[in-house]
């Protein structure tokens, strides 16, 4: 009985995951402290729609929060959907991470109320969106497996995209919800989740790539036969000498 162990890959992608988020979390935790250190309002950085100085807050929006619960209840949904993104879709996670942070922000400053729009939760969205109907549009079986969990854990939100509370950015949030399902439909033939091999499979794949000789023969699989060189050379020397005569 072999045990699968997790491969090298496996832990540098998981360990990058981490590092991306843990990084981005704490730039929004860094900006929060220096906004409560110095006793300054931050919010006027937010997205202001179709002004010249409120176009600048499609970068700085989203780092920017109204107060430690606003901060809390995106660092936590923002922590698990980025883990997501970056260890399922890690080819892809950086480029699907900065056009759901821009294409959110441009939408929210071209069609959203006056208002300052802050926060992370356009972006907390639009991750959320992208894992789910990256699912659906790709269809294979682990990508959906991760779709029904994004709806089980975050099918609460779906009220969120609708107007309710003056303070809450609801555009922010149907954008991002858009932004998301648009990266997840353009980068559907791209969007397979990553398959991280195990160390036996790379052994294998190793063992089968190192060898010289080779045995093309229905008889045998590839990843099945064990190569012996020996049997190889007497196979190749019996089949010359057959052709001789």
């Amino acid at each position: 009985m072999t045990t699968l162990a997790t491969s090298h890959t496996d832990k540098f992608v998981f360990r990058r995951s981490i590092f991306m988020t843990l990084g981005f979390i704490l730039l929004l935790w860094i900006v929060k402290a220096l906004e409560w250190s110095t006793a300054t309002d931050l919010g006027t950085f937010g997205i202001l729609p179709r002004t010249l100085t409120g176009f600048t807050g499609i970068i700085t929006g989203p780092l920017i929060h109204g107060d430690m619960v606003h901060l809390m209840s995106n660092t936590f949904p923002l922590m698990l959907l980025m883990l997501a993104v970056f260890y399922f879709y890690d080819k892809i996670a950086l480029e699907v991470f900065i056009w759901i942070y821009l294409i959110t922000g441009f939408w929210v400053w071209l069609a959203a109320r006056q208002a300052y729009h802050i926060g992370a939760s356009g972006l907390v969205y639009g991750l959320a969106s992208f894992l789910f109907f990256s699912g659906i549009f790709r269809k294979d079986v682990r990508s959906v497996a991760v779709a029904l969990c994004i709806a089980f854990l975050y099918g609460g939100m779906l009220q969120g995209v609708f107007p309710g509370t003056q303070s809450v950015s609801w555009e922010s949030h149907l954008l991002g919800t858009a932004a998301g399902i648009l990266c997840a439909f353009y980068f559907r033939k791209k969007a397979s989740l990553t398959y991280h091999q195990t160390e036996d499979e790379e052994d294998n794949k190793s063992t089968v790539e190192a060898t010289p000789f080779a045995i093309t023969s229905s008889t045998y699989q590839q990843d099945t036969y064990t190569t012996d060189p020996l049997f190889c050379y007497e196979y190749t020397k019996k089949k010359d000498e057959t052709e001789e005569e």
